[in-house]
């Protein structure tokens, strides 16, 4: 491990499970609902998905079917795509079964981190990223929109926030391939580590190490701010394996369960 800095193994999960909880911004409509053993977001105007989920619940035994049910009824009848994160340390043991029985779809997801030593990738010159400012965010956010089939209006209102927001932490960056915009990624910055958000490619682009240069680029950033750790929650269908041969290590396994 690297002299800048280190972990013991369980400072390394806490790091992966517990700082990205507060990887958001909020919008003036967003409800943070926190208490012990619970933590989520319900924002209204975001009705296709972002910033609204359940990021934490260490639910009692007995009480956990009257909390989901109260919770699923909320973003019902709001109208409002969400998730649920069921990491390690959520409670009660069967959360996940008691979830799925109520027809929400489960997706694996990888916790990983890395130190942010640069990574070589070679990607040619076809291949640039940029970090987004007020002349490409209207760009990003069609790009990014595009990526995750959703409105763009509310998602430009969202990183226009992100970006007259600079000290809470969240950065964006658009990848180009020959100069068209291409794919979009974020960070949520904290004293130890970074949180990779969001990574996605526009199809007609894909295989041509976009995702790559994405990765490579946010890694810098954090390395020449001396944070010594990236973290980050992966797709294992998609983006797990790739972050795993750029020298991610698998911390956890755990569902995400979306009502999608």
């Amino acid at each position: 491990m690297s002299t800048r800095d280190s972990m013991t193994p369980s400072e390394r999960l806490r790091e992966v499970l517990e700082a990205p909880r507060r990887s958001f911004i909020p919008l003036p409509d967003t409800q943070i609902i926190e208490s012990p053993g619970w933590s989520q977001l319900v924002t209204p105007s975001l009705r296709q998905g972002g910033l609204n989920e359940v990021s934490f619940a260490a639910l009692d035994e007995q009480e956990a079917d009257a909390v989901i049910d109260e919770t699923l009824e909320l973003y019902r009848r709001l109208g409002l795509r969400f998730r649920w994160t069921v990491g390690p340390d959520s409670r009660p043991a069967d959360l996940a079964e008691r979830l799925a029985r109520r027809g929400l779809r489960q997706s694996e997801t990888w916790g990983m981190i890395r130190e942010t030593e640069a990574v070589p990738v070679d990607v040619g010159g076809d291949v640039t990223v940029e970090e987004v400012d007020e002349r490409t965010v209207a760009e990003y956010s069609r790009t990014m929109a595009e990526g995750w089939g959703m409105d763009p209006a509310p998602i430009e209102a969202f990183n226009r926030s992100v970006l007259a927001s600079p000290d809470g932490g969240l950065r964006l960056f658009l990848a180009r391939y020959q100069g068209a915009p291409a794919g979009t990624a974020g960070l949520a910055a904290f004293e130890r580590s970074v949180f990779f958000l969001g990574g996605v490619v526009l199809p007609a682009f894909r295989e041509r190490g976009l995702y790559r240069a994405l990765v490579a680029a946010r890694l810098r950033y954090a390395a020449e701010r001396n944070i010594p750790f990236a973290t980050v929650h992966a797709s294992a269908s998609t983006s797990a394996p790739i972050l795993e041969r750029l020298g991610f290590e698998t911390l956890c396994r755990f569902p995400i369960f979306t009502n999608d």
